[in-house]
């Protein structure tokens, strides 16, 4: 700026001299052309001018103090032009020529016709003004032309409602004081006379400076000099009026009250600038205070189902196997309960965290945030990879669940059997090694001998019919040994002894083989019908005994063709007891044909037979044993025959209800798939009509609980296949039949569908309504929106919801864009994808479609408007304190604001300055917070 005070101090008056002032060129505006022509007459009304000259001056010297200066007398102080020059630059803000320097006046006349010369650059038109009168200190002119500043400076830029200048600033008084009693503002003269007009001004306000309802219209000077003094200590306008002046004046002075009334104008309209400017920032912080609320529930969220997972998993991964059934049967129950209890609640969390994670990054994308990137280890795909590898997991430890139980089942039966058959054997083997061992063939008579040598025959025999139980005996504790069996080591040990028993009884039968052979010369009589009956009743007694273990023998069935197998089976043996009977009577005739030939010739029998230990006693109380044994196994079998029936109904109803509620299922997934590719109708209508899709499948659960209940029975019954149905209530229990395989389509675990399907219509709603939250949001009418979906559609050739890059390239074509298969076109088709797939995923959703679109058609808020707004509250500084913020902002926003601007590092800096510009821009992802 001009040192004016150093110009004006070295200036002192000289003679006048002529010379004739320029005044500028240009116009205003038609709005000023009656106020140029200013009435000069009126200048004579001594009031009028008393008026003006002290409203003007008070007006002036309101901005002149900017510079240190003031004036006392305006035809005078102004005669040099230097504070006149000072006055343009302080009102203006920009810098006018150098004033001369001499004390002639000639330079005084330059000074101010270069005053002129400015006023006139800003298209004001000076009408008889010259700067010689201004010299000269003419009192009507120099008034004039301060008027016109006032004019130019002043009063020019208001504008209300279409409204400007003198009529804009009548209207904005109108406005205000409309609400007021007694107030009724129509000119910038009479209308002012009683003071109210000025004191409801200020009660609109500053309601707190003002009690207007004690102010009295019959006491004007009171009111006037009450709205005076208040303007000047709390609003600092200086007083520019007098209230005796303006009372004791029939019209008082029109161009001193606009003067005055322009003061209260600019007054407040900073402060409702300064509102605006926080209404605008609280709007922003708003918004991002939402943002940070939604990605601290979004991590909390998170990290609780992924430590969810974390600790889910190695239960799922234990395959510590126990000994008994019963102890897998409980690990079996509580992965039900897993199934039923724990898991549904985490399957609804997964759904809502992908929801509340979609919906954040609309609200993000809508605010012109940057995306949302969880911390390490909390991207939804790392939920979905911990969820897939939980499923796995499940799957797995299910499978293994049921093989432990398959494998126990099977352990129990092989064990029995392995004791039921060593018991047999070990009974049967009892006393041989004692009988191979006697040496009574050294005193026999050769009778005798031929006796035992044939009683040895008849041993080797048995000996032989009891090979295959000692090999099954070893093959049975062989696969207890392969299948793990928990008490293998006393099986091995036993069978083991049995082996070598086997073995040591093979030897000693040797011996007494070639014992008895070396005497065999001597042996001539032998008692064939006796050695008859050994040879016959020894296999009929294996036969027997074979017969009681099969009928005693456990089995298990799952199936109604496996019981009817087994029943078939019985019934074939029982066929053959007639034939078996007809060959025990025969066995039996033998021995009484012995009987009676020794009593007809007088033989003394020894009473036993020598061949054989199996007497017709044994062979009738083992086949009373196999009489009895008959109707118990037909019992057994007829009950396990009930059972499978009752599991084969189970079977029937689970799969004619399953066939029903599956295939339902899938019907409503490929609905809601067309439903979301579709879209017909507006976005509420939309929204409305998937709700009540939503309703109805949710009025279908009775269903599904239903199948639950039959599932349940199934479970319980240990069911685990079911050839009427493809569909299961798991992944794995019950198993569908491989017949049910072939002609099956559609999802086949219906619990894992149903929860698909309440996913999907989940997920659905939910992008309808952010689709409703952009188009709000946006101003997007709905003719866009259907446009918007019928180009999508168009390209999304095979319905999948998504677009390829291929696909979205061919869709923008089609809409204008240049993204040809050029350098330039490439660069921009890159530049679209990095927007609407920022992770790179190779497709292109609807809603990324929908944000696209929207952003290139509608505008947001953006960091410079927010710093505009920042430098607004800071009165036009590069920083801002905490004090301002403050008392500009609600409480929670302005200390939001203080705790995250950084310190003001600018050369302009001052103790407690706070970098708002920073800020601003980090609110938009442009910079680090």
């Amino acid at each position: 700026m001009v040192d004016y005070h150093a110009a004006n101090q070295s200036y002192q008056y000289g003679p006048s001299s002529g010379s004739n002032g320029a005044g500028g060129g240009g116009s205003m505006g038609d709005y000023m052309a009656q106020e140029d022509d200013w009435d000069r007459d009126l200048l004579l009304d001594p009031a009028w001018e008393k008026q003006q000259r002290k409203t003007f001056t008070a007006w002036c010297n309101s901005h002149l103090r900017k510079a240190g200066t003031q004036i006392e007398n305006i035809d005078e102080d102004f005669r040099d032009g230097l504070k006149l020059m000072l006055l343009l630059e302080v009102i203006s803000g920009e810098r006018l020529p150098k004033p001369e320097r001499g004390k002639m006046r000639v330079h005084k006349i330059n000074n101010v016709n270069k005053a002129l010369d400015f006023i006139a650059s800003k298209g004001v038109k000076l009408v008889s003004i010259g700067a010689e009168e201004i010299v000269d200190g003419n009192a009507k002119m120099t008034l004039g032309m301060i008027w016109t500043i006032i004019l130019r400076f002043a009063i020019q830029d208001i504008s209300v409602e279409e409204t400007s200048a003198k009529e804009g600033l009548l209207l904005w008084c109108q406005r205000k004081t409309a609400p007021y009693k007694n107030v009724n503002v129509q000119n910038f003269h009479i209308s002012w006379k009683d003071g109210l007009a000025f004191n409801a001004l200020i009660h609109r306000h500053r309601p707190e400076l003002i009690e207007y309802d004690k102010l009295r219209k019959d006491d004007p000077v009171t009111n006037l000099n009450n709205a005076f003094e208040v303007a000047e200590k709390y609003l600092d306008i200086p007083k520019m009026l007098d209230a005796e002046d303006i009372v004791n004046t029939a019209r008082p002075d029109e161009k001193a009250i606009m003067t005055y009334v322009s003061s209260f104008y600019h007054a407040f309209s900073g402060a409702q600038k300064a509102e605006t400017a926080a209404n605008r920032i609280c709007k922003v912080l708003a918004v991002n205070q939402e943002n940070e609320h939604l990605m601290e529930d979004y991590e909390r969220l998170a990290s609780d189902l992924l430590e969810w997972i974390r600790r889910t998993i190695p239960w799922l991964e234990d395959r510590v196997p126990q000994k008994t059934i019963q102890e897998m049967q409980q690990k079996l129950e509580d992965f039900r309960d897993y199934r039923r209890v724990h898991k549904p609640p985490k399957v609804q969390e997964k759904c809502q965290l992908e929801i509340n994670f979609n919906t954040l990054q609309t609200k993000l994308r809508l605010s012109n945030r940057p995306a949302f990137m969880p911390s390490e280890g909390r991207m939804v795909s790392d939920i979905n990879n911990g969820w897939q590898h939980l499923e796995q997991a499940e799957k797995g430890y299910e499978e293994w669940l049921l093989n432990e139980i398959r494998r126990l089942e099977r352990l129990d039966h092989l064990a029995e059997k392995f004791r039921q058959k060593a018991s047999i054997h070990e009974a049967w083997t009892d006393g041989k090694e004692v009988m191979l061992k006697h040496r009574d063939y050294e005193t026999a008579t050769l009778s005798d001998i031929k006796a035992l040598i044939r009683k040895h025959e008849a041993f080797e025999s048995d000996l032989a019919a009891h090979q295959d139980r000692v090999e099954q005996i070893a093959a049975i504790a062989q696969e207890l040994n392969e299948l793990d069996y928990y008490d293998s080591h006393n099986v091995n040990t036993r069978c083991q002894k049995i082996c070598d028993q086997w073995d040591a009884l093979g030897s000693l039968t040797h011996s007494r083989r070639e014992a008895l052979e070396k005497t065999e010369k001597q042996l001539e009589t032998i008692d064939q019908l006796h050695l008859e009956y050994a040879k016959r009743a020894a296999p009929f007694n294996n036969w027997m005994e074979s017969a009681m273990e099969d009928l005693q023998d456990m089995f298990i069935v799952h199936t109604i063709e496996e019981i009817e197998g087994l029943i078939s089976a019985h019934d074939q043996f029982k066929s053959t007891l007639p034939d078996a009977d007809r060959e025990r009577e025969a066995i039996l005739a033998i021995h009484k044909e012995a009987q009676r030939i020794a009593e007809s010739n007088h033989i003394k029998l020894s009473g036993s037979n020598p061949y054989t230990t199996v007497t017709p006693q044994i062979i009738n109380s083992k086949w009373e044993k196999v009489q009895q044994l008959v109707p118990k196994r037909d019992h057994a079998l007829l009950e396990e025959q009930s059972k499978q029936q009752s599991n084969e109904h189970l079977r029937r109803q689970f799969a004619s209800q399953a066939n029903i509620v599956g295939p339902w299922i899938q019907t409503k997934m490929e609905e809601i798939g067309r439903i979301s590719i579709e879209m017909n109708g507006t976005l509420e209508d939309q929204l409305s009509h998937l709700k009540q899709y939503e309703r109805s499948i949710v009025d279908y659960k009775p269903n599904l609980d239903l199948l639950e209940q039959q599932h349940q029975l199934i479970q319980e019954a240990l069911i685990f296949d079911n050839k009427h149905t493809n569909y299961t209530m798991e992944a794995s229990l019950p198993r569908p039949h491989p017949l049910a395989l072939a002609c099956a389509c559609g999802i086949p675990h219906i619990r894992v569908g149903w929860e698909q399907l309440l996913t999907t219509i989940a997920r659905t709603i939910n992008e309808v309504e952010n689709q409703i939250l952009t188009r709000d949001a946006k101003g997007i009418s709905q003719e866009q929106m259907q446009e918007f979906r019928a180009s999508f559609n168009h390209f999304d050739k095979d319905h999948g919801g998504a677009l390829g890059p291929e696909e979205f390239k061919a869709c923008l074509i089609s809409l204008g864009y240049d993204v040809e298969n050029d350098r330039q076109g490439d660069a921009e088709f890159n530049r679209i994808m990095s927007v609407v797939d920022p992770n790179h995923s190779g497709l292109v959703t609807f809603q990324a479609f929908i944000d696209f679109m929207s952003r290139e058609t509608t505008d947001t808020d953006t960091a410079d408007q927010v710093i505009a707004s920042f430098k607004v509250l800071a009165g036009d500084k590069n920083f801002i304190t905490a004090e301002e913020l403050r008392r500009e902002l609600p409480p929670d926003q302005a200390e939001y604001c203080i705790a995250r601007m950084a310190p003001y590092q600018g050369p302009d800096a001052v103790p407690g300055a706070l970098d708002y510009k920073s800020f601003s821009t980090a609110l938009y992802g442009e910079s680090d917070l």
